[in-house]
C-alpha cells in the first residue's frame, strides 16, 4: 500500500483497504502509507488514510512522521489537514506540544 500511496494510485489504495490491508503497516523508505502520500502530495489519499484510522503521529523512515513529510514537500493543504487532525486528538491544554510534530 505504501507504493500505491506514494504513486497516487487512489483506487488501488481503496481496494487494498477494502481487502483488509493494515493502514498503519510500517517499513521501507516512507515508513507507512500516510507518510508516503504526504511526502508526495497526494491529498485525496491522505484524507482516505486518515479517515481509515492511519496514525498521524506514527514515526518512521526518512521524514519522521506524515506532518514532517508534507512540510518537507511543501504540501500546504496536507499540512493543514494533518494539523487539524493532530489538534482534534489533543486537549486544548496540550497545544503547547504541537511544535513537537512540526
Amino acid at each position: 500500500m505504501k507504493t500505491a500511496s506514494a504513486r497516487g494510485h487512489e483506487q488501488i489504495v481503496k481496494l487494498l483497504l477494502d481487502r483488509g490491508a493494515d493502514v498503519n503497516a510500517q517499513g521501507g523508505e516512507y515508513g507507512n502509507a500516510l507518510q508516503a502520500a504526504s511526502a508526495r502530495g497526494h491529498e485525496q489519499i491522505v484524507k482516505l488514510l486518515v479517515d481509515k484510522g492511519a496514525g498521524v503521529n506514527a514515526q518512521g523512515a526518512e521524514y519522521g512522521n506524515a506532518l514532517q513529510a508534507a512540510s518537507f514537500g511543501g504540501h500546504e493543504q496536507i499540512v493543514k489537514l494533518l494539523v487539524d487532525k493532530v489538534l482534534a486528538q489533543f486537549a486544548i491544554g496540550n497545544l503547547a506540544t504541537l511544535h513537537h510534530y512540526v
